[in-house]
């Protein structure tokens, strides 16, 4: 059954300097952002970040959140949390995604059918991107090459060229596609909450290479270690499929209602969001199994890349 998060105190913990491996976990119905040491396994801040923040993206030198009621884009500082920029973006700001080798930021628009592009020091937007209807999850190619979002409403998955930034493919996947992410071989995984499957895809030809079935309400993926992890919202579960075979070899249980996901730069471990239990789970990505839960503030969503790793 779902729940209605309780609200919590967001008071700010004493800022830490990013030493090891961090997540930057937004939570939207606390109206903060959680910073967690993942060696340590706990939580070292606590930001005060008003307009139900969910989406992240993080690089050494940044934060960058997506809070969506407040249409709001800001830039934050990794160690201490002040925001350095902050930007309004009128429509429906949800998904974002770095692109840190031409210092670029994109955001989908979930109600004009776009993606901004905008420059990530100073949030100045760049260009406009169209797209299908209500993009959500967008996603850059390990290489630097492919800029993909989610295009929920249109059931389909648009793919840009990310240097010229000139469309390429608009690949029709399952029902209602949220997350995304690229594999580290290239390939497109796109979770389709609607049909309950996982569309892998070739974005340099738009080629559908497999559809694979996976828990009820798939969300978000993550690699690591030769498999792709998927939550899945309403099974409080996560699936791990093998990259070679494209089937789904474990079932693990986590949180209720499991969102953002993301892995450690060393491929070791595998970090999630628990909307309604108010934690993160930590997955050891070789013996894929649950280390530990890791309480956070309230309703933490994490959707992006939210890991920051030690040598970063």
């Amino acid at each position: 059954m779902r729940r209605v998060p309780e609200l919590i105190s967001v008071a700010a913990c004493v800022a830490m300097p990013v030493m090891a491996d961090t997540a930057y976990v937004t939570c939207q119905t606390g109206d903060a952002l959680s910073v967690i040491d993942l060696s340590a396994g706990q939580e070292t801040a606590r930001w005060q970040l008003p307009g139900k923040p969910a989406g992240v993206a993080v690089s050494a030198e940044a934060v960058f959140t997506v809070s969506a009621d407040s249409k709001t884009v800001q830039r934050m500082h990794p160690g201490t949390g002040t925001v350095e920029a902050a930007k309004t973006l009128e429509g429906g700001p949800v998904g974002i995604a770095l692109d840190p080798a031409r210092n670029r930021l994109f955001v989908s628009d979930w109600y004009s059918a776009r993606i901004w592009v905008l420059a990530a020091p100073d949030l100045t937007v760049l260009q406009q991107l169209v797209v299908g209807a209500a993009p959500a999850g967008l996603a850059l190619s390990p290489d630097g090459r492919f800029l993909a979002s989610a295009d929920k409403e249109a059931d389909q998955a648009s793919v840009f060229d990310a240097q010229t930034l000139e469309p390429l493919h608009r690949i029709s996947v399952g029902t209602r596609p949220f997350g995304l992410s690229f594999a580290p071989d290239g390939r497109l995984f796109v979770a389709n909450v609607g049909t309950n499957d996982v569309t892998v895809a070739d974005p340099a030809t738009g080629v559908v290479l497999a559809t694979i079935p996976v828990g009820d309400r798939p969300y978000g993926v993550a690699f690591a270690q030769g498999h792709a992890f998927v939550t899945n919202q309403y099974d409080g579960t996560v699936s791990v499929i093998d990259l070679e075979t494209l089937t789904v070899t474990k079932t693990l249980s986590v949180g209720e209602y499991p969102e953002g996901i993301d892995a450690t730069p060393d491929q070791s471990r595998i970090v999630l969001a628990n909307w309604f239990d108010n934690t993160v789970t930590i997955i050891d990505a070789g013996t894929q199994s649950v280390i530990e839960d890791v309480e956070t503030c309230d309703g933490p969503r994490a959707f992006g890349a939210f890991i920051l790793g030690e040598q970063q």
